[in-house]
């Protein structure tokens, strides 16, 4: 009982020395207050919580200094933003996204979403040496928002002239030396300010290299001061030492080691602070984004334990106005002038093309982040930064580029299916060889068919870029003998039910691409190809199929087909899906067109022809998790030609088969031949947790010789198949299984695919 009285006098106590403290600052004048914001990560979002209680009770703020997150906050405060505005700005956010710089991958060019799906590891290889990214994110989607959300002060270079006086302290990665940014671009030196090392790249700003300030100055309480400030409030968020059991990351122990000398610094430095809220959050940790509301919650209730003290700052505030700037949230702007620096190794028309908007028209600020993400989505760009400045008839947009310095890679892949079976890849690609917008890959696949794929691509952006490409394709498969025979001048045979075919192509093309409308990519060019078809089954039955003695070697391998091929050729692209295996919304066409003109003629029944095919699609949710892919495809042969080693075959399950072999659930492998045929295709997708779907496909055909002369592709389908399946998004691409059946056919296939297509 004797400790309520002893409370009541200590309550009693404080609030009059707080009350002496406030008329002694009146005294020598005006009430100047400055908030101080510290860095924390994820933990820096209670801040938005104390504001809100802060301006619940009537505080004006005059000055703001923060640091990292803090810098975040007290930047967006400071520009104008109320504190309720704050957190619904960022309940909206996706941190993952924004940390991660994922971007959509309609943000890569036709070559680069080839290129990215296509291997499971990438790695730096300069000078013969293989290194590993400096950072995990270049930061480049939380500068995106920061420029999208602060655009109402773009024009304000003295931050002294927000309508809340601000600085943001950052660290000298070379000197290890404090650095205050009160000047400049405002988005950009809040972004050096939260440069956490090994999580995003380092922003270079006037020469100088910078890294989070909370390395060197975590809570800014002297900086605030020296503005003018002679009250403080100081909202903290930084976590004492911490336990071995909460060392579980490379960033909490980063953390850990920058804040032995924090800790002892804040002894005096919550003694310069006359309002000192500190939120309950050491459960929280600093990348605890996905908690933001509980951690919102803490930063309110850590200020209303500090109420009275600050409704009695508020009176003594009775009066007092704060400058203000409108905040009218633009969706569109107009960008009349593009100033490109730092572009040493990739033409203006490389980066005008990324950015795929046309000066002087109006677009919105989703499209000026679309351009700037196609920029990032090359990986040529270490950091782009970029400015809008007000000009007359619009703004300037004024990209600062720093440039990737590595030009090579090591990339690695490992994928098995049923077809081609295990492999394992390895690229070596090079940027810059030869010219400044140029990549060259090449692709070396060994396991049980050895295979290789070389490109190489100049890339001019809206211009016309060119390309070149080779590969070789090699694999065997057992079928049935019937197709032999029905697309070659074999005889049947009835010893004979099934052969072991091998299918080797060579293919050269070389060609010409262009964007249309942004969306479609346009090719023309020529193309080489070297088609073998061969078995060694029949070998010991010449006798009964004399005629292909003729076509038998020396190894006693029968050949139906060793032919070169030249052709010309021409297709058009959209794909809009999101993603290549599970896409779940977007559109795709592929219409190809190819002419052959020559051909060195192995079955002597060469007549100029061309083969037409197209395939459109498109995906949609139904629901959160449940989306549904459809799609409709079909090809034909035009001529009187009686090569039949580019008819279409059905069967079987995967992606990127070469020529035009079609996948088919329902039937295996080069089952179902035919010189023209129509497909449908749908498939119901449920993620039941993430990166995990359970899949249900239907597909239906009709395949066979001149199905749109005699007018049978528009009659009910000859063939069906029908699938359900398991999917996974594994680090080594999609992991499926595939169970596959047809009413017509007695044998069910079980069809297996892990990691990515190649």
């Amino acid at each position: 009982m004797r400790q309520i009285p002893i409370l009541i006098v200590t309550f009693l106590l404080s609030t009059f020395c707080f009350s002496q403290h406030l008329e002694y600052v009146g005294e020598k004048g005006e009430v100047k207050v400055g908030l101080v914001l510290s860095g924390g990560g994820a933990k820096g979002l209670a801040h938005i919580g104390a504001l809100k209680i802060i301006e619940d009770a009537g505080v004006k703020i005059d000055y703001i200094g923060g640091t990292s997150m803090g810098a975040i906050v007290g930047a967006l405060y400071a520009s104008g933003y109320s504190a309720k505005e704050l957190d619904s700005i960022f309940r909206s956010i996706n941190f993952t996204e924004l940390i991660q710089d994922n971007l959509p991958r309609s943000a890569k060019t036709f070559y680069e979403k080839d290129d990215s799906e296509r291997y499971a590891l990438t790695l730096p290889f300069e000078n013969f040496k293989i290194s590993f990214p400096s950072a995990i994110s270049g930061g480049q989607n939380i500068y995106n928002e920061l420029v999208r959300l602060l655009y109402h002060v773009k024009d304000v270079r003295d931050f002294k002239e927000l309508p809340i006086p601000f600085f943001c302290i950052a660290t000298n990665i070379e000197t290890g030396e404090e650095v205050l940014l009160n000047k400049g671009y405002l988005p950009e030196a809040i972004l050096a300010s939260g440069t956490f090392p090994s999580l995003f790249e380092p922003t270079e700003i006037e020469g100088k290299i910078l890294i989070d300030g909370g390395v060197v100055n975590n809570y800014p309480v002297e900086e605030v001061k020296d503005l003018g400030a002679n009250f403080i409030i100081g909202v903290d968020v930084q976590h004492g030492l911490s336990e071995r059991g909460a060392l579980m990351s490379a960033t909490e122990i980063l953390l850990q080691i920058n804040n032995y000398r924090t800790v002892n610094d804040m002894v005096e430095k919550v003694a310069q602070t006359d309002i000192y809220i500190k939120p309950d959050i050491e459960k929280y940790s600093v990348i605890d984004f996905d908690l933001g509301n509980e951690i919102v919650k803490s930063g309110e209730v850590a200020g209303e334990n500090k109420f009275d003290e600050l409704k009695q700052l508020a009176m003594c505030q009775k009066g007092k106005t704060t400058t203000t700037l409108p905040i009218n949230p633009k969706d569109t702007i107009i960008v009349n002038r593009l100033i490109i620096r730092g572009n040493n190794n990739y033409t203006r028309g490389y980066v005008k093309g990324k950015l795929r908007f046309k000066l002087a028209e109006k677009i919105t600020f989703e499209k000026l982040q679309q351009g700037i993400g196609n920029l990032s989505a090359t990986g040529n760009f270490q950091t782009i930064r970029y400015e809008l400045v007000s000009n007359e008839l619009g703004v300037d947009l004024i990209l600062k580029l720093k440039e990737n310095p590595t030009k090579a890679y090591i990339r690695l892949g490992a994928h098995y299916d049923d077809l081609y079976k295990s492999a394992a890849l390895i690229n070596l690609t090079k940027k810059n060889l030869f010219f400044k917008d140029d990549v060259i890959s090449f692709d070396f696949i060994a396991g049980d068919n050895i295979r290789y794929n070389f490109q190489y691509y100049l890339d001019k952006g809206s211009y016309w870029s060119f390309g070149v490409n080779s590969r070789f394709n090699d694999f065997e498969r057992q079928i049935d003998f019937d197709v032999i025979t029905s697309n070659f001048d074999v005889p049947a045979n009835p010893n004979v039910n099934t052969v072991s075919i091998d299918v080797d192509d060579i293919t050269n093309q070389v060609y010409l691409q262009t964007v249309l409308r942004e969306e479609f990519a346009f090719t023309l060019g020529v193309e080489h190809k070297l088609l073998k078809y061969s078995t060694k089954t029949l070998a010991d039955l010449e006798d009964d199929t004399s005629n292909l003695a003729l076509f038998t070697n020396s190894e006693g391998r029968t050949f139906f087909e060793n032919s070169n091929y030249f052709s010309a050729y021409g297709q058009l692209v959209l794909d809009t899906y999101d993603d290549k295996y599970f896409p779940s919304r977007g559109l795709y066409f592929n219409g190809d067109f190819h002419f052959y003109i020559l051909s060195s003629d192995f079955n002597n029944n060469f007549k100029e022809f061309s083969v037409s095919k197209a395939r459109l699609g498109t995906a949609f949710p139904i629901t959160k998790n449940v989306s549904l892919n459809i799609e409709t495809e079909g090809g034909f042969k035009l001529g009187t030609s009686n090569v039949t080693s580019f008819d279409f075959v059905l069967g079987g399950y995967g992606n990127d088969f070469i020529n035009n072999f079609i996948p088919f659930f329902g039937y295996d492998f080069i089952s179902l031949p035919g010189n023209a045929y129509v497909k449908t295709y749908a498939r119901l997708d449920y993620e039941f947790l993430p990166k995990n779907h359970l899949t249900f496909a239907a597909n239906y055909a009709n395949v066979d010789d001149d199905i749109f002369r005699t007018g049978e592709w528009f009659t009910a389908p000859d063939f069906s198949g029908y699938a359900i399946g398991y999917g996974w998004e594994s680090f080594l691409g999609p992991v499926q299984i595939n169970y596959s059946w047809s009413p017509e056919v007695s044998e069910n296939n079980v069809f297996i695919s892990v990691g990515y297509w190649f």
